[in-house]
């Protein structure tokens, strides 16, 4: 199992109209076959200036490739998220076993 998660700042006005649009269009993504768990978050800590994240998971590096070269997701990618993301931070998690 793969966890893929992200966390970013939008460019846009908190409570707008752009802020609504852009997550409903990153909701979207959960459509993507391989995607399971999808969640799309508000970040609630002080402690960093990210304001949500996008938390999902994967049965393993194949499914994860699949999401990643899908051409939903890099539509997304390419359309919504460079231009109005003004910064974000991705980690990717696999279960830890001691």
């Amino acid at each position: 199992m793969i966890r893929h998660t992200v966390v970013f700042r939008l460019k846009h006005a908190p409570g707008s109209e752009a802020e609504r649009e852009f997550l409903n269009a990153a909701c979207e993504l959960a459509s993507i076959p391989s995607v399971k768990k999808f969640e799309c978050l508000r970040q609630t800590s002080v402690k960093n200036s990210y304001t949500f994240g996008l938390s999902m998971e994967f049965d393993d590096s194949a499914a994860y490739a699949l999401y990643n070269d899908h051409p939903d997701h890099t539509a997304f990618v390419r359309q919504r998220w460079i231009p109005e993301v003004a910064e974000f931070m991705e980690i990717d998690y696999v279960p830890h076993t001691v």
